[in-house]
């Protein structure tokens, strides 16, 4: 069957999309083919259901127990902490799951809870971390919002894998193989986008121009000292999964440009567009990802 006529078959076999709040974003879910419906409510249980696990925020999370308790069996929190110390170890602490004392300042000084100015985190204060299994165990308090909201995307995204369908998620930027073009919004504002991607790999964006205060937003350099994005937007592109994409582009958003552009160049199956003052800065292999 050729391309065209199978996307007619899909097309005739039913669409569907649905919409939906999590992560403290807006989520898509499109699905073309076979029980469309069915497979884009599977996805949006599956992205909430994991949101509830994962919300370091709510005090029923599992991930929560974990930062009261130091100690939870979870599979679903065990399968993130893994990939977490992973990132951890690839990029020489850059990207730290370890930070979570620094990550809850941030977050309550964003909200408006606390008046004090986030300091930069103390990286000889990193909590330590095991995983046995299910089992993690930690001295301190973790932060996984940094691959977190990439997990749900590719564990939503999987429930869409099926016999004539296709279909993916987009969680506010974070998306899961796009089946049509990418548009690269700009910090700047202004309704024309900064690239249109065309690419089979997975997307996700940082920027700290949504969601911020007082130039202080939601990135942070665990290793010490900074707290706030380095530029004006990273988007990245991963050929293994969103989880990666979006770990990442959080990575890459807080290191100096001439850091985040030699680990992205250096990264197998990695590309990055960075906007920093202004300028645009890419690797050697981002043109391909762009239509």
């Amino acid at each position: 069957m050729t391309t065209d006529l199978a996307s007619r078959a899909r097309s005739a076999l039913g669409e569907s999309t649905v919409t939906f709040d999590c992560c403290d974003t807006a989520f898509l879910v499109r699905a073309a083919g076979r029980n469309a419906s069915a497979a884009t409510r599977r996805a949006r249980d599956a992205a909430l259901d994991l949101e509830r696990v994962l919300d370091a925020f709510d005090s029923r999370s599992a991930v929560s127990r974990l930062n009261r308790t130091g100690r939870i069996d979870d599979a679903t929190v065990a399968a993130v902490v893994r990939r977490g110390l992973e990132y951890r170890e690839r990029t020489d602490g850059a990207f730290d799951i370890g930070a979570g004392a620094t990550e809850a300042r941030v977050k309550e000084y964003i909200a408006g809870e606390s008046d004090a100015r986030p300091r930069g985190a103390d990286p000889t204060q990193s909590a330590r971390v095991a995983v046995d299994g299910t089992t993690v165990e930690t001295d301190g308090r973790l932060d996984l919002n940094g691959l977190a909201k990439g997990f749900i995307v590719d564990r939503a995204a999987a429930e869409l894998d099926g016999f004539a369908r296709t279909g993916f998620v987009d969680g506010g930027g974070d998306i899961s193989a796009p089946t049509g073009p990418v548009a690269v919004e700009s910090p700047f504002g202004g309704d024309r986008p900064l690239r249109v991607l065309d690419t089979s790999w997975n997307v996700a964006t940082s920027s700290g121009h949504r969601r911020g205060r007082g130039g202080v937003d939601h990135i942070y350099d665990p290793r010490g000292g900074r707290v706030g994005a380095r530029h004006d937007l990273v988007t990245v592109v991963a050929r293994r999964d969103c989880t990666e994409a979006d770990a990442l582009a959080t990575t890459l958003g807080a290191l100096p440009l001439a850091d985040a552009l030699s680990l992205a160049e250096d990264w197998s199956g990695l590309e990055a567009f960075v906007v920093h003052d202004g300028v645009f800065h890419a690797t050697t292999g981002f043109s391909d990802h762009v239509a």
